[in-house]
């Protein structure tokens, strides 16, 4: 299968997986799989359960974007927050993967603590081998932006006691060394404020930790709109997780529809390998032969 971190160029895309004689090349999705701490998925698009306006808006927006994890704040499921009453009987947890999520957390002793909550919210769901946590360590009730020394210290933590680490970060390329070496399953930048719909303000950013990952790498927040979510993908990203661009859309469902065609179009676009970007013009048609050419 094609790496997701080094894509084709033009002319150089694999032909291993091709029909009969003469037969065009399959689809590179045809094979092509996410891979989080060994476990399969072959949706790239994550979502939330947060901010819907009510369960069945909710069901039918996870329905129509065939996603396979959906992440689920331990906290807010814990104390029965508004909207996520029956949170756990509504989701259909034999088909969807618990990403239980440490949402509300300041500190990474929080962090650590909500985690062990979560591991025990999956079994609950039946899904008794399930170690991952979306780790969110936010003290800046702001900007909501995370803190990097103390999503690093709860990472080791939990690492260290089993999980399947899935970090929310700012788009910082040395954090995302750091947390990989200790042991992290993917690292999760954000493209902007979470909820801020702003897009991929942190491209920079993200594109350099793409370059130097070998896990994968999950564009989390601030995505607005499919081309925005279509873009996070052409750029090399594994995977993106969308909430708030779903949940707030006046046709929620729709959007996530929307959503899960442009993840595919944008991973599909990476894995056919873009044209290389020129200093000049170069004409599309050859120029020798012409009319009037002696």
């Amino acid at each position: 299968m094609l790496s997701s971190q080094t894509p084709p160029s033009a002319g150089e895309v694999d032909r291993t997986a091709t029909g009969p004689a003469g037969a065009a090349p399959e689809d590179p999705l045809v094979g092509d799989a996410l891979t989080i701490g060994g476990r399969v998925f072959r949706s790239r698009l994550l979502t939330g359960t947060g901010k819907y306006p009510d369960q069945p808006t909710m069901q039918a927006a996870i329905a129509a974007s065939a996603c396979e994890i959906v992440t689920v704040a331990v906290r807010r499921v814990q104390s029965v927050a508004p909207g996520h009453e029956g949170l756990m009987q509504a989701i259909d947890w034999s088909r969807i993967w618990m990403l239980p999520n440490t949402a509300g957390c300041a500190t990474a002793d929080e962090a650590v603590r909500v985690a062990r909550l979560g591991r025990e919210l999956a079994k609950l769901a039946g899904q008794e081998d399930n170690t991952f946590v979306k780790l969110e360590v936010i003290p800046d009730s702001r900007h909501l932006l995370p803190d990097p020394i103390g999503t690093l210290q709860a990472a080791e933590r939990l690492v260290g006691e089993g999980f399947t680490v899935l970090p929310y970060i700012n788009a910082d390329p040395v954090l995302a060394r750091h947390l990989e070496e200790v042991g992290c399953a993917t690292v999760m930048p954000l493209g902007s404020p979470i909820g801020s719909g702003q897009g991929l303000r942190n491209a920079a950013g993200i594109a350099m930790i793409i370059e130097a990952a070998s896990i994968p790498v999950v564009v989390d927040a601030g995505i607005g709109v499919p081309s925005e979510a279509a873009q996070a993908m052409e750029m090399g990203a594994d995977a993106v997780l969308i909430n708030s661009a779903i949940a707030l859309a006046g046709q929620a469902p729709a959007m996530a529809r929307s959503m899960a065609e442009a993840t595919r179009a944008g991973r599909r676009a990476f894995l056919s390998g873009r044209l290389e970007r020129r200093p000049e013009a170069v004409a599309s048609s050859p120029l020798n032969g012409r009319v009037g050419d002696d």
